[in-house]
């Protein structure tokens, strides 16, 4: 089977498990907005631009990562609380892995698409525009969760995942410019490969 179709087939199954009776529907609505956004994008544009398996993987691991924070709220996912149990935190950590995630996987898809479509290659201001890339990202959903809470009071609570912390923003967009930071680390040279592999 086709990693595309395969990794697809787990994502929607993943999306229909998550809204089947989630904690909050309000939450619900709120953590999978991306999925259903990005997903049938990248579907309209998977022949004009095709992504690399790599970074397609990614995509789906962190979609994965919304729609289980969306179906339990984020302060209260079962793998988190095992964490927390695990590692003595005074809070779950779930909330943590998906800002981690936040800055991880757009890092790799911010690098794919400057290194296809734009005049940066590889170095120093490619670095510096891929970290500042998912740092935006990070800011943009922080002041999204924001809005949320002023326009819908208590309702979003549950969105916020805060947990009584009153830096939780501050950590959320450290988290993922760790995430960041990360995964040009540990996956630009993999990256390189398979992008070398997609212009075969």
């Amino acid at each position: 089977m086709n990693l595309q179709i395969a990794l697809l087939t787990f994502v929607t199954a993943v999306l229909v498990w998550s809204g089947i009776a989630p904690k909050d529907r309000f939450t619900w609505v709120l953590e999978v907005a991306p999925v259903l956004v990005v997903v049938p994008l990248l579907l309209a544009t998977r022949r004009r631009f095709p992504l690399t398996p790599l970074l397609t993987v990614l995509i789906a691991a962190h979609a994965v990562i919304l729609m289980v924070g969306g179906r339990y709220t984020y302060a209260e996912v079962p793998l988190g609380f095992a964490m927390q149990d695990l590692f003595g935190l005074a809070r779950n950590p779930y909330d943590g892995i998906g800002h981690f995630a936040q800055g991880f996987v757009p890092a790799i898809a911010a690098r794919e698409i400057l290194l296809r479509r734009s005049p940066l290659r590889r170095g120093g201001w490619l670095v510096f525009t891929v970290i500042s890339f998912c740092l935006a990202v990070s800011a943009l959903y922080e002041l999204v969760e924001w809005g949320a809470a002023v326009g819908t009071g208590e309702a979003a609570e549950a969105f916020l995942g805060t947990q009584g912390d009153p830096w939780d923003t501050q950590k959320d967009m450290a988290l993922a410019l760790v995430g960041a930071v990360c995964a040009l680390l540990s996956l630009s040279r993999l990256h390189d490969r398979a992008l070398e592999r997609l212009r075969r």
